[in-house]
């Protein structure tokens, strides 16, 4: 287990009171997106570089460089690798989030068929662009979707690994977007990529939370809690899903923090969570594969004390003080989580008003339901790896004996998202539920959120745009690289990603922009 190091302040008074009076439950959510490209029918060599560049030509040719914010307040950019990335911009609630990362699907499509109609004037009119909002490529390399979560400072690393980690890697049984690996169908894309729990490396080694410490905000009062074991969801449900629950546990960990009292998660510890996050995603059948946990008996209690019994008991059997299955994890989460809804539900709701809390506690309830029960087609229309499952049981029985080969392939058909077949049709058919309408996606595309600093930067993106004005940014600093009066460039900080209003500074950068 790596050791664990926390920088700055892990819970002063004033950071607990002056937060509790501020925000309360509120968070910034982004999701980070890399894609994995290729091209098929081809007259002539054109690799995964290539397909890349051609795809970020536009960009380059109207921001000057392969990494640049939009309008939107999101960035775009070209990865280690000749992954396209795209990070949405900052939403205060799960719904906004969606939208955002949905909005960056639809950019990269439009670059991959712009890319693709130039790119067939030079390699052949055959020349199809491929690309995957996916985790894991053909030739097995693996690349990233990373949620981020704006934590108070007071909550612990230790926090983060005892009572957080679990549950993120039994959360794959409903978010996992499945893979077929050299040993079938795996539950999630990721799993067998990771190699440690906690880190603060990313390309040397892949841990599931990423430990930098860059909050973007003020660091004396948050974290930016990275997470890397997600996987791209296709699903709108699934995306949705996964932010909103883990942001409810984050609010119960938080708040036995700011009280300093035990959350009811402490004891949800695993021995060996690499071992286990592998183990959930290879038991497609639920059969009751143990985790085994760092403090058995300290969780017994604590499903004692929620009122749960453990997968077997649920199935007759005596108690297991020694291990819990995914399923039984996920259940005891559940169950803190609505007992703490009990008490501090109204504040959670006023903090994130948009988020119907209710309709996420009945459908997460709902998925751990079926799931127990071995009623997968119930998740079909929801749960990406069982509407995979779903796909290819259907083509084994239309077509037996149907060679690996076209399995895989329908595997990545399922994640393409310019040139696949296989999603859009489901959602076409209505076998896909989805949440968030083309019309909102477009929104997303064009605006940035306007109840987040990210809509200070997208006004001023866009007016630089129009202005053809050379300019920069990061997350919490705008700059133009036009010289004023006094032959300095000026900028402008935005350090709390709750703040709409503009400071002087900034509007002291719209005014040289004539806005």
């Amino acid at each position: 287990m790596p050791q664990l190091r926390d920088s700055g302040n892990t819970g002063s008074a004033f950071s607990l009171r002056d937060d509790e009076k501020q925000h309360g439950f509120a968070r910034i959510f982004g999701i980070e997106t890399e894609y994995g490209v290729s091209v098929t029918g081809s007259n002539k060599p054109c690799d995964a570089a290539t397909v890349a560049m051609a795809m970020f030509r536009p960009v380059v040719s109207r921001s000057r460089s392969t990494n640049t914010y939009l309008s939107n307040g999101a960035r775009l950019y070209l990865d280690v690798g000749s992954h396209p990335e795209y990070a949405t911009a900052e939403a205060r609630d799960p719904l906004t989030a969606l939208a955002q990362d949905l909005a960056g699907e639809r950019l990269m499509r439009q670059l991959a068929l712009d890319a693709q109609r130039r790119l067939s004037l030079e390699c052949g009119e055959g020349t199809t662009v491929h690309l995957f909002k996916n985790n894991v490529d053909s030739a097995g390399h693996s690349f990233g979707c990373h949620e981020n979560y704006l934590v108070r400072r007071f909550v612990s690393l230790h926090d983060v690994e005892r009572a957080l980690l679990p549950f993120l890697i039994t959360r794959q049984i409903f978010s996992g977007a499945g893979r077929l690996s050299e040993r079938g169908l795996v539950i999630s894309q990721r799993a067998d990529y990771l190699d440690e729990s906690i880190s603060s490396a990313t390309t040397r080694e892949r841990p599931m939370v990423n430990t930098r410490d860059e909050p973007h905000a003020d660091p004396e009062r948050y974290r930016r809690l990275h997470v890397i074991i997600g996987d791209s969801n296709r699903s709108q449900h699934a995306g949705l899903m996964k932010l909103a629950t883990t942001h409810l546990v984050l609010c119960v960990i938080e708040q036995a923090a700011r009280r300093g009292v035990s959350s009811g998660l402490e004891a949800c510890a695993l021995k060996d969570p690499s071992s286990a996050n592998r183990a959930v995603s290879r038991d497609l059948q639920f059969s009751g594969t143990p985790l085994e946990l760092a403090d058995a008996q300290g969780f017994a209690k604590a499903q004692a004390e929620y009122g749960e019994m453990n997968s077997a008991a649920a199935g007759g059997g005596k108690p297991c003080a020694q291990a819990v299955d995914a399923l039984g994890m996920q259940r005891h989460y559940a169950a803190v989580v609505a007992r703490f809804l009990e008490d501090y539900g109204t504040q959670v709701r006023e903090a994130m008003p948009r988020l119907d809390i209710e309709a996420v506690m009945r459908e997460w309830n709902d998925a751990l339901d079926r799931l127990g029960t071995g009623d997968f087609a119930a998740l079909e229309n929801r749960v990406d790896w069982i509407a995979k499952q779903s796909l290819f049981e259907a083509l084994r029985r239309r077509h037996p004996g149907m060679p690996a080969a076209r399995f895989a392939q329908l595997d990545l058909d399922y994640h393409d998202v310019a040139n696949g077949t296989a999603y859009d049709s489901l959602v076409r058919h209505g076998a896909m539920r989805t949440i968030i309408t083309p019309s909102q996606v477009h929104e997303a595309m064009v605006h940035a959120p306007q109840d987040t600093r990210a809509a200070l930067r997208g006004a001023l993106v866009s007016k630089a745009l129009q202005c053809d004005a050379r300019f920069s940014c990061d997350w919490t600093r705008l700059t133009l690289g036009t010289s004023g009066q006094d032959g300095e460039r000026a900028e402008a900080v935005l350090i709390d990603p709750f703040e709409t209003q503009p400071g002087d500074d900034y509007r002291r950068l719209m005014s040289r922009l004539g806005a």
